[in-house]
């Protein structure tokens, strides 16, 4: 009877503790990382000239949770001083007081370390590229202080899996990689201004920085610009990696859903403006989509 009553109120104490761990980590919000999924696939698929290496893809597939995961925590410690003020975030566990400082940085070492053991696995360039990658992810959220671009700075963290997947699958970076890195990083900036024009209000009150407000009335064009560079340098990695039909038909797609998120969010509503930045998923799956069935269609070479 004495086991029971010391056993009743620890299981539920876990759970919720979990449970907070879980939404600090946005595991209930999957959206981050299929952004961060599908620009990582692209590379490694076209690195491979098509399905990659089962391990390689487990490496990058997992890491890209991890990571983003970790990046999520780490942007919370910092951001702790402002969630509380913004109506969007201001349950999160880290703004409402239910995880202490203390506990993220020891969740973020462990998202990390974890990442880390799986880079460990393969080559030594994949190795040392990924110590950028830490550095990108643990330095971004304290951009937003000093900097109205963190957007594209989270560009520059979200895609480094494009370089690192060549790194892994090649032993090299071409310079396609670095093409495909570059359209993600103006895609990236694209649909984070999205999401900063959601939380516009909320941040120039409390001094925060970022390009929906640097762009402020000219914000809908800057997008447009930005969506044109990122459908520009699709076309030219096509080009270069000599893509076909129904990868063009992917980035044909890919444009019909951008212009509709433009139709959604005109009127710059918050909810349609997070509306279009969820819709960035759907984007990220038809070009990956272009990639792998053109990929897949490709005649195969019998050497004689």
């Amino acid at each position: 009877m004495s086991y029971e009553r010391f056993q009743i109120p620890l299981a539920p104490s876990l759970r919720s503790r979990l449970a907070l761990y879980w939404q600090l980590v946005r595991g209930d919000r999957p959206i981050g990382w299929l952004l961060l999924l599908w620009p990582t696939w692209w590379g490694l698929w076209l690195a491979a000239g098509g399905v990659p290496p089962l391990w390689t893809l487990f490496v990058f597939s997992a890491g890209v949770w991890l990571t983003r995961s970790a990046g999520c925590v780490i942007n919370d410690y910092a951001d702790r001083w402002l969630d509380p003020h913004v109506e969007r975030t201001k349950g999160r566990p880290l703004a409402t007081g239910a995880v202490r400082g203390r506990e993220a940085l020891a969740l973020f070492a462990v998202l990390m370390l974890a990442a880390f053991g799986l880079v460990l696995t393969l080559n030594r360039l994949t190795i040392l590229m990924s110590f950028v990658g830490v550095a990108l992810a643990a330095s971004y959220p304290y951009l937003k202080r000093y900097t109205h671009l963190p957007q594209v700075y989270l560009g520059l963290s979200f895609g480094w899996g494009i370089p690192m997947a060549f790194a892994a699958v090649r032993g090299e970076v071409p310079a396609l990689a670095w093409l495909l890195y570059a359209a993600n990083i103006v895609w990236s900036t694209a649909y984070d201004t999205w999401y900063a024009m959601v939380d516009r209000e909320d941040d120039l009150r409390m001094g925060s920085k970022s390009t929906a407000i640097l762009f402020g009335e000219m914000d809908l064009i800057a997008q447009g610009v930005l969506y044109a560079l990122f459908f520009v340098a699709l076309v030219l990695v096509g080009q270069r990696a000599q893509m076909g039909v129904y990868y063009w038909a992917g980035l044909a797609t890919a444009l019909a859903l951008v212009a509709y998120e433009f139709a959604i969010a005109r009127g710059r509503d918050r909810a349609a403006c997070f509306r279009a930045f969820l819709h960035n998923h759907w984007v990220g799956l038809v070009v990956f989509a272009g990639i792998a069935v053109d990929l897949a269609m490709r005649p195969v070479v019998v050497a004689a």
